[in-house]
């Protein structure tokens, strides 16, 4: 069944930490609806800093991580969601619990971590450009841009 490109009022992105994956990919998504959307992120546990190389790879579009506090589900302030998008199995797993009693979409966008690759700045920075840009042709394929004027 092909899920509809509507735009909906509140999404959440989930993964581990909250440190990468799902504010890249909140941001994004800011970036790309502007305030038509609730959007929010969180991930299973906030156990780790904020990553400076989000913050490079984001700047690089123009986009501000500083303000961005991790933060797990059971942080959220509402849970009036239309649809989850889990980045990683663990959040899928996290999301379902979560939303076993409440009508949310949830779906899951396997993304890799990475932290995983080693190497040169350059390259580990390359790597998050892989995944930030694949985050955001992921949202343009699933949402239409709302028509202006």
């Amino acid at each position: 069944m092909e899920k509809s490109r509507v735009l909906p009022q509140a999404v959440l992105f989930a993964c581990n930490h909250n440190t990468i994956r799902s504010p890249m990919a909140a941001a994004l998504f800011r970036l790309r609806f502007g305030n038509r959307v609730w959007v929010d992120s969180c991930g299973v546990r906030k156990d780790a800093e904020p990553d400076p190389f989000v913050a490079a790879v984001m700047d690089e579009l123009g986009v501000d991580m500083s303000r961005h506090r991790a933060k797990t589900f059971a942080d959220l302030d509402d849970a009036g969601f239309d649809v989850i998008f889990t980045l990683t199995p663990e959040a899928h797993h996290r999301a379902l619990e979560f939303t076993r009693t409440m009508a949310v979409d949830v779906e899951y966008w396997p993304t890799m971590d990475p932290t995983i690759v080693q190497g040169s700045r350059d390259q580990q920075l390359d790597e998050y450009r892989a995944v930030r840009d694949a985050l955001d042709r992921r949202i343009a394929q699933r949402f239409e841009r709302p028509m202006t004027g």
